[in-house]
């Protein structure tokens, strides 16, 4: 009898509103429960401990509740719930931190089957590194081959020189397995490349000769190997095997040339050197006798002035003279006979 009062007293109009409010509200809980219907009841039949408010909460959170429950049952029904304590809230904050959860949970059940030692925590932390954790447990159970030197960058073989100066050219294969407990902050495969490379010439060059080497390749391998070169990197080197030696020119030779026609070229420019001084020598030792020729010159023609300076002072007679003209004459006929070509005045 209430009720019909009730219904008495609203009008028309407030009678529409609240039918609209109530069947507002009953469409959107149809539409809630239509979309995580189907994931509830997925959760429900594989025991992934998800319940419905639960799902509708991640939506308010901004996560996408498809990822999240797929990835629970991945991991209840491949067993790592109970290996790992992997909670529904672990997965959200792995989300929500921009993580890959798929293929984090994808790399557990790889590991877990494979019996590699790969947790919750260590494979997150690798996802969020920006590395594939799941490429890197796939390495762990089939290791990859590096070619060293990488095709890609240009370089076709490793050039190094034995000792006996011949130039050999190599190629090689480092197979390789991730080490996961490395794979964060661990040098990537251009540096074991960079390193096998750097092994590979340092054997090479430490090799009294050239045919050692052609003669027994595992010595360089077993040598490059004994060096450590995965520390601090993501990989284990599983083994180095040489490709391939081509045999190039002899180095040692053609420098022996080079450093030859070099000394040549000093010894030359040397002796151009000491020739340039002899002729300026010489040329000044022909200015000296120029010079000392001017002043025999000028002593001589101080002489006709010495000889009348004597007449003058009566300290030279006619005679005297005239003994000293036949002297001079006495001397050019000796010259002249002799040829020497000494003339007097």
């Amino acid at each position: 009898m209430l009720k019909s009062l009730i219904l008495a007293q609203l009008n028309p109009t407030t009678i529409f509103v609240i039918a609209a409010v109530v069947g507002l509200i009953a469409l959107i809980f149809v539409a809630i429960f239509a979309r995580f219907i189907s994931l509830w009841i997925q959760c429900l039949m594989t025991n992934a401990g998800i319940s419905f408010p639960h799902l509708i909460m991640m939506t308010i959170r901004k996560v996408n509740p498809s990822v999240i429950v797929r990835a629970k049952i991945t991991a209840v029904q491949a067993g790592l719930t109970e290996v790992y304590p992997i909670t529904t809230r672990d997965l959200e904050s792995h989300y929500l931190a921009g993580g890959n959860v798929p293929n984090v949970i994808r790399s557990l059940v790889a590991a877990h089957r494979a019996n590699i030692d790969l947790d919750w925590q260590t494979a997150q932390a690798i996802d969020l590194a920006g590395r594939d954790v799941l490429e890197a447990v796939r390495t762990s159970v089939y290791p990859k081959v590096i070619d060293c030197p990488d095709p890609r960058k240009g370089a076709g073989t490793l050039d190094a020189v034995a000792q006996d100066g011949i130039l050999l050219r190599a190629r090689a294969r480092v197979t390789v397995r991730t080490n996961i407990h490395q794979l964060i902050g661990g040098a990537t495969e251009e540096t074991i490349i960079a390193r096998v490379g750097q092994g590979i010439v340092q054997a090479i060059g430490s090799t009294m000769s050239y045919k050692l080497v052609l003669e027994n390749p595992e010595m360089i391998s077993q040598t490059v190997l004994d060096q450590g070169l995965e520390a601090q990197t993501a990989f284990e080197i599983v083994s180095i095997d040489i490709a391939d030696i081509d045999v190039g020119e002899n180095i040692g030779a053609r420098l022996s040339a080079d450093q030859a026609e070099a000394d040549m070229r000093v010894a030359q420019a040397k002796a151009e050197q000491r020739r340039a001084d002899f002729t300026a020598r010489e040329q000044e030792m022909v200015a000296h006798v120029q010079k000392n020729r001017a002043e025999v010159v000028l002593a001589e023609a101080q002489v006709p002035m010495a000889i009348a300076e004597a007449f003058r002072n009566q300290s030279l007679g006619l005679v005297d003279y005239y003994e000293l003209k036949n002297v001079q004459a006495d001397t050019q006929m000796r010259s002249a006979i002799a040829g020497t070509g000494v003339s007097g005045k």
